[in-house]
């Protein structure tokens, strides 16, 4: 997976100060979409172990009220896979005191029919 930017001190994209990455790779192509450039899965930088200790670090301000995913599609297989780590470690590590929040091209029951299929497929 590739980001194309993380915002350590981001108030635009969720309640209060967070921490936001923007992933590489889009297949939606909205219009009018303010991130065109993110639409390249090739776009950007590696997303590494140190990249999730950066964001794990950059969350510990007590005023950080969370982590905001954007893109390019957070929801792109490739995306989630690369993301799934650094959302257990958020967990792991700040537990239930800060928020993560999402914004996707997907509508809600879409990502929940693929997530059916993939169970339904794994059994």
């Amino acid at each position: 997976m590739k980001y194309a930017k993380i915002k350590k001190h981001d108030v635009a994209n969720g309640p209060g100060v967070r921490v936001s990455i923007f992933v590489s790779g889009c297949h939606h192509h909205c219009k009018g979409c303010f991130n065109e450039e993110a639409w390249d899965f090739n776009y950007g930088k590696v997303f590494t172990d140190k990249t999730i200790d950066e964001i794990i670090e950059a969350l510990k301000p007590e005023y950080i009220t969370g982590l905001s995913l954007l893109g390019g599609e957070p929801f792109e297989l490739v995306n989630q896979q690369g993301l799934l780590p650094l959302l257990k470690k958020v967990r792991e590590v700040y537990k239930d005191t800060k928020t993560i929040w999402s914004y996707s091209g997907f509508l809600y029951e879409e990502l929940m029919a693929k997530i059916t299929l993939r169970l339904n497929s794994a059994y």
